[in-house]
């Protein structure tokens, strides 16, 4: 049975979700808040992760961010926000799908089952490869010539990034974005410094610098 996450502050929407999607089938569990989400998320397992926006303590973005640092677990957006902003914001933390509210429930029960049919492939299906280095998301573990990789966390996501989409230019600004969030303030040169530690632990040739733009996983040529 597939156990789906409910985030939502609302006991009424919570409570109706809870009914309508055991009545479908699935196991539920819910929280009201983003730190509650995030406890319940490290101690039990999830095949999907209906998260609202707006929430107490820790808002949805700022909980997605945490679940993408350890996780692809698939992500539904449940929003009264339905501006652009804010969806590029969602989708720039990589959620599968969103909801606006007031939504229809026989919707969002079959976006949940599109986007479980779509993320129900083998862990060895969603690996990515890369010349002769393999990124697994599902267990966080990276290879190079058959040989574990070392990686912060940080430096995993970079890595599964710019794999994702060789030959792409990934800017210092998709790139803090994407793995830092959008309210980062710091300095962006710190993309420059895991970048760097990065390539020294891959060796040369597999990342390329866009002088003046960004990086790029170098495209593989047949």
């Amino acid at each position: 049975m597939k156990r789906i996450l409910i985030v939502e502050d609302e006991p009424d929407i919570q409570e109706l979700l809870c009914a309508y999607l055991r009545d479908a089938g699935y196991e539920t569990a819910a929280a009201g808040d983003g730190v509650a989400a995030l406890s319940l998320f490290q101690e039990q397992s999830f095949d999907l992760v209906l998260l609202d926006i707006m929430l107490p303590k820790i808002d949805g973005f700022g909980v997605c961010e945490v679940i993408r640092r350890q996780s692809q677990v698939p992500v539904l957006m449940l929003t009264a926000l339905d501006g652009e902003e804010q969806q590029l914001r969602g989708f720039g933390l990589d959620i599968d799908d969103y909801v606006t509210k007031p939504f229809s429930m026989p919707v969002l029960l079959e976006k949940i089952r599109v986007i479980l049919r779509r993320s129900a492939g083998t862990e060895e299906e969603r690996c990515l490869r890369y010349r002769d280095i393999t990124v697994c998301p599902d267990n966080r573990e990276a290879t190079l010539e058959g040989r574990r990789l070392d990686l912060t966390a940080r430096e995993f996501e970079l890595l599964y990034t710019l794999l994702s989409a060789p030959g792409r230019v990934f800017t210092r600004e998709m790139l803090l974005a994407k793995l830092w969030g959008y309210d980062f303030y710091g300095d962006e040169r710190i993309v420059d410094s895991h970048i760097k530690n990065l390539r020294h632990k891959l060796g040369r040739g597999y990342i390329e610098t866009v002088r003046g733009v960004g990086y790029r996983a170098a495209k593989e040529t047949r």
